[in-house]
């Protein structure tokens, strides 16, 4: 199964919610979308749904939405990306927290994989 095309209205109404919590940018990677917030990938969007980092900081949040991890491929494990309620994405207000807390994660991961390499 091919991964499906983003399209450009879901990116653009994806990017304007986003945008007015964080500076948010965008880049095409893995036949989809990827998200990033000030600076650093915290997020994708694959066949118009958006998956959000997650850690210890959030999954819970996720799990009680019951929101589906993100696998690209049959067999891989999920990456630590969950799918974006859409009623969250739709709220700006619910939105922010989710946003800060993927944001927070992705930066506390960058920083430990940056951490562990520079030390070795």
């Amino acid at each position: 199964a091919s991964a499906m095309p983003v399209t450009d209205d879901f990116r653009e109404f994806v990017l304007e919610q986003l945008g007015r919590i964080v500076a948010i940018d965008w880049k095409r990677m893995f036949g989809g979308v990827g998200l990033y917030a000030d600076g650093t990938f915290f997020a994708l969007i694959d066949d118009d749904v958006v998956y959000f980092k997650v850690g210890d900081g959030n999954r819970a949040d996720f799990e009680a939405a019951g929101a589906r991890a993100f696998r690209p491929y049959e067999g891989v494990s999920s990456m630590n990306y969950y799918e974006l309620p859409v009623e969250i994405l739709e709220d700006v207000d619910a939105l922010r927290i989710w946003t800060e807390k993927s944001v927070a994660v992705a930066r506390t991961a960058a920083a430990s994989k940056r951490k562990k390499n520079s030390s070795s």
